[in-house]
C-alpha cells in the first residue's frame, strides 16, 4: 500500500495547481452523503474566492461512517470544488501551512470556540460562517438506505415470457452476444442541463418565483445517448451527429469518447449545439431554456456527413436512426443512408421524437422497427380516433415496417409484427417499473437494447420483452446515465 502524503506534500500539491493571485477558500467537513445543506456551503464557499479546497475528514475522525476515500471522491466530483483532499491532522495544523484567505465553517460554530481562528489572524486570514440549513443528518440518510427495505420497483411479467417460450437463461446469453456488434448511429445531438435551485419565494416587485442555483449538472442525450446505450451494452458504436462551435459540443465529445464511443461531429457554424437547460427545485421542473437551431443542415454538410459514414457503414451489422427533429436529418440524408444500408442488406431502426417539435416517423421508410409514442403516431397517420392495433397497422403498412412498438408510457408498449408466420401481429406489454425515478431516457433505451436483440436473431417478443426491462432498469435512476450489460444482466436474474 502507498505510504499517505505528508502534510508538507498535501500543501504542496494544492499550492502546485495555483494561479498567480488566487484568493484560496478552504473548508472541511465529514461529508458522508453530501446532501442539500452541504451543497449550499459548498457552493458559499466556491463565490469567496478563485481556488476552493476541501478537507475531507480521515477515518476514525469526526463522525466518519463511509471509507474516507468514498467521501473525498463524493466531494471532489462537485464541479466547483478546485481540490479535494483527505485530512489526517486537525484542520487548523493544515490551514497553518497552506494559509488560504478565507476559511468557511458552519453557522452552527459561530459560537463555539475556533481552533483556526487564531490561526487566521496570525497571517491575516478571515474565518467565515454560512448557514447549510442542514434539516436532517448525514447518519440519518445513511441509516435510510442500509436498513429500510428497498425492494425493486421492477415487477417482470411471468406469463409473457411462458407464452413465447423463452426463460431467463436465453435473455442473459443474448445480452452476452452484445460484445463487439459493429452499430452505427446517426441524429441530433442534444446536452440536457439540470440546474437544482433552492426556492426562496415570490418577488415582493412582481410575481416572480425567485430560486437560488445550488448545483448544476450536464447529461448527453439525444442521439449521443443512444449511442452511449449501444456502447455500455457492449457494442463497438460509431455516432454521427451535428454540433456548433461551442462548449456543449466540447462537453459532449469528451463525455462520449469516455463512454467508448467513436464520435464524428460535423460544425455547422449557422446553429448552436442544442442543449436544454431544466431549472428545478423540490424534484419539479419549474422552467426549461432550450437553446437551438431547427433547420436543417445543408445539403453540402449533409453530404460530408454521407461521406464520413460510408466506411464505417460498409462494416455496420445495426444502424439507427435517432431523430429528434431538430435539422440533423433532412429527407435527402435519409433517403441517400437508407438506400446504401438497403444495398448493404444492413438492418435500420428509427425513431422520431416530437415532444415540443414537429416530426414524422413514417418518413423512415422500410427500416426493420419504429418505437413512436402514441401521440407520434397520431401525428404520422393524421389519425386521432382509431384504437391502437389499428393505428400500429396503418403505420406499418404505410412505411413498410417490419415491427411497431408504440410506447404508452405509464401504460407500457404495445408490439406489432407485420408479417408474423404464427398470425399472432400484436400484443401488450406492461410498465415494468411502477416507480421509476426519471423516465428521461426510457424510450432511447428500449430502441437501442430491442433493436440489438433483433440483429442478433431473437424474435420481436423476446427483443421488445429485453427492450423493456432495459428501459425499467433506465427510469429507476436519476440523470440520463447510459446503461451497461452488467446491469440489464443482474436485474435479469432477479
Amino acid at each position: 500500500m502507498a505510504e499517505f502524503p505528508s502534510l508538507e506534500e498535501q500543501v504542496q500539491a494544492v499550492r502546485a495547481q495555483l494561479k498567480p493571485n488566487s484568493r484560496v477558500v478552504f473548508l472541511s467537513g465529514d461529508f458522508n452523503v453530501i446532501h442539500p445543506g452541504h451543497l449550499r456551503i459548498i457552493n458559499f464557499a466556491a463565490t469567496c474566492g478563485d481556488f476552493l479546497v476541501i478537507g475531507v475528514s480521515g477515518d476514525g475522525l469526526g463522525n466518519s461512517l463511509v471509507p474516507e476515500q468514498m467521501r473525498r471522491e463524493s466531494v471532489a466530483a462537485l464541479g466547483v470544488v478546485d481540490h479535494a483532499l483527505i485530512l489526517k491532522h486537525r484542520p487548523e495544523e493544515f490551514i497553518a501551512l497552506l494559509k488560504p484567505h478565507i476559511v468557511v465553517k458552519g453557522h452552527e460554530h459561530s459560537r463555539l470556540n475556533n481552533p483556526e481562528k487564531s490561526v487566521l489572524e496570525g497571517y491575516g486570514g478571515k474565518l467565515l460562517f454560512c448557514s447549510g440549513d442542514v434539516r436532517f443528518s448525514s447518519q440519518d440518510l445513511l441509516r435510510r438506505e442500509l436498513y429500510e427495505a428497498n425492494l425493486s420497483s421492477i415487477r417482470k411479467p411471468q406469463d409473457y415470457p411462458q407464452r413465447y417460450g423463452f426463460d431467463t437463461r436465453q435473455l442473459t446469453d443474448l445480452v452476452d452476444s452484445f460484445t463487439g456488434m459493429k452499430v452505427v448511429v446517426i441524429g441530433d445531438l442534444i446536452v440536457d442541463e439540470y440546474i437544482d435551485c433552492d426556492p426562496l419565494g415570490m418577488s415582493r416587485e412582481d410575481p416572480t418565483l425567485v430560486v437560488m442555483p445550488i448545483l448544476a449538472e450536464k447529461f448527453v442525450g439525444g442521439a449521443g445517448i443512444v449511442a452511449a446505450h449501444a456502447s455500455g451494452l457492449g457494442a463497438s458504436v460509431s455516432y454521427f451527429g451535428v454540433g456548433g462551435n461551442d462548449a456543449a459540443a466540447q462537453f459532449a465529445l469528451e463525455k462520449l469518447q469516455g463512454y467508448g464511443v467513436a464520435c464524428t461531429l460535423l460544425n455547422d457554424s449557422t446553429r448552436p449545439t442544442t442543449l436544454k437547460q431544466r431549472y428545478r427545485a423540490s424534484n419539479k421542473t419549474l422552467l426549461r431554456v432550450s437553446h437551438l437551431r431547427q433547420n436543417d443542415i445543408s445539403n453540402e454538410i449533409a453530404a460530408q456527413m454521407f461521406d464520413q459514414m460510408r466506411p464505417a457503414l460498409d462494416d455496420a451489422q445495426l444502424l439507427i436512426f435517432s431523430d429528434f427533429n431538430y435539422g440533423c436529418l433532412p429527407q435527402i440524408l435519409v433517403d441517400r443512408i437508407t438506400e446504401y444500408c438497403r444495398a448493404k442488406s444492413i438492418p435500420m431502426v428509427a425513431d422520431s421524437q416530437s415532444s415540443s417539435q414537429i416530426g414524422d416517423i413514417s418518413r423512415f421508410k422500410g427500416v426493420s422497427l419504429v418505437t413512436p409514442t402514441e401521440h407520434e403516431a397520431r401525428v404520422a397517420m393524421r389519425d386521432s380516433q382509431s384504437g391502437l392495433v389499428y393505428l400500429a397497422e396503418s403505420l406499418s403498412e404505410k412505411s413498410k415496417v417490419d415491427y411497431v412498438i408504440v410506447t404508452l408510457g405509464a401504460e407500457g408498449i404495445l408490439i406489432h409484427w407485420r408479417d408474423c408466420p404464427t398470425g399472432i401481429i400484436t400484443d401488450q406489454l406492461p410498465a415494468f417499473n411502477h416507480a421509476p425515478k426519471d423516465v428521461s431516457g426510457a424510450g432511447d433505451c428500449l430502441l437501442t437494447c430491442t433493436a440489438m436483440a433483433l440483429t442478433k436473431g431473437a424474435n420481436i417478443w423476446l427483443s421488445a420483452y429485453l427492450g423493456s426491462v432495459a428501459a425499467a432498469c433506465q427510469v429507476s435512476r436519476v440523470g440520463n446515465t447510459p446503461l451497461t450489460a452488467a446491469e440489464l444482466i443482474m436485474e435479469l436474474k432477479l
